[in-house]
């Protein structure tokens, strides 16, 4: 039997329910408390708005709040000037949007400010609200491109350091027990869980065999989306347990407090060898590419607990 991803629309809607659109973050930096004030007015139907009167209130402010997507300060202000507090964010904040406003020719500030990357562009003062606004939503849409790229290079090498590392346990390991703990652990990392359970399977059960990735668990064999996945050979999705009349009063979920499962059976031709495991204590999202690399990362599996190191008839004792 062909092992195929389940649904994907309909996990694809589940993941959605889970990721309403959310105002973007922005920082607006002012001594002058009339124009915070107006900036705030300004911005804050579009964008989730902090405020800070200084470069120096501002760096704490970002220190607690994380990143933000677009960053509009004043360039005269005591202490630091506009472009020193904009620079020191860069290091951290590398795709934050940065826009300069100046009521002075600071031609030699700002031009090195723009030339090295760390502004995207000044507005002079008084400044005319439509074209600030013009401007800010053109940042956003840059911060969120910059994001959409970064994310987009980190999910490539992730995927990459997964197989690789599939690969590498499956030359490495002397048996097929060998593989279970370096497995789990490597899902569970690449899939930033809080937990991850590699666990062989005899015939429609699960057998003793097991690797574990965080605190050892004893609820797998008695839950239903593991029975699901190896009955259905089709991954099993719940990224929102609280929420799921079904599982919500599962007492391993409650006692847990295991608020997000996925599980995904491990297929070599028409055997259920294993099921891959994933858990969190809070509701998650995963994209379906990163669906579809569970699958393919599955099958790799399959193929190290069939390598010619693997012996069925000790694993299974």
């Amino acid at each position: 039997m062909e092992y195929t991803i389940p649904d994907l629309d309909s996990i694809s809607r589940q993941l959605m329910s889970l990721e309403r659109p959310k105002k973007a973050k922005m920082l607006v930096v002012d001594d002058e408390p009339d124009n915070l004030d107006l900036l705030y007015r300004t911005f804050r139907r579009d964008f989730q708005v902090l405020k800070a009167e200084s470069g120096v209130r501002a760096l704490e402010l970002l220190a607690q709040e994380g990143e933000v997507a677009v960053i509009i300060s004043d360039q005269r202000m005591p202490e630091m000037k506009g472009t020193e507090f904009l620079s020191r964010t860069v290091p951290e904040f590398p795709d934050t949007v940065r826009i300069i406003l100046t009521g002075f020719t600071d031609v030699e500030d700002l031009v090195e400010a723009i030339n090295s990357g760390q502004v995207y562009k000044y507005i002079t003062k008084p400044w005319d609200p439509d074209e600030l606004k013009g401007v800010v939503q053109r940042a956003a849409e840059t911060y969120e491109l910059l994001k959409q790229r970064t994310e987009e290079l980190n999910r490539s090498q992730a995927q990459m350091a997964l197989l690789a590392t599939i690969i590498r346990v499956a030359h490495d390991a002397k048996s097929a027990e060998m593989t279970l703990n370096p497995l789990a652990e490597c899902f569970g990392r690449s899939f930033s869980t809080d937990g991850a359970v590699l666990q062989m399977v005899d015939g429609s059960q699960l057998a003793a065999t097991e690797g574990h990735y965080g605190a050892t668990v004893s609820w797998i064999a008695d839950d239903e989306l593991v029975k699901a996945a190896i009955a259905t050979r089709k991954m099993q999705v719940a990224m929102n347990i609280p929420s799921d009349a079904k599982l919500a009063t599962e007492a391993h979920y409650v006692a847990e407090d295991i608020q997000a499962h996925v599980v995904v059976p491990v297929i070599w031709g028409d055997e259920v060898l294993a099921v891959v495991s994933l858990y969190w204590y809070k509701p998650t999202t995963l994209r379906q590419d990163e669906l579809v690399l569970l699958h393919l990362s599955a099958q790799q599996v399959s193929l190290v607990l069939t390598c010619n190191a693997y012996d069925r008839s000790i694993v299974m004792g």
